[in-house]
């Protein structure tokens, strides 16, 4: 029926790369980085319960 022969022809898919296996460096920086937004979450959840830190605002004077 139609050809292609005027239009843009599709680029054909690229092939899936294949997994690279972890070093010990890598499976390291992992644990550390998980670690470390585990401890981050923690602090968040203990810095919810507590109210503000400061109350005040701009303290004003007694005098008029």
């Amino acid at each position: 029926m139609s050809s292609r022969q005027g239009g843009k022809l599709k680029p054909l898919k690229a092939p899936k790369k294949a997994k690279s296996e972890d070093t010990e460096e890598d499976a390291t920086f992992k644990a550390q980085k998980k670690a470390e937004a585990e401890a981050l979450k923690a602090a968040k959840a203990k810095a919810m319960t507590k109210g503000p830190l400061v109350g005040g605002g701009i303290k004003k004077s007694g005098k008029k």
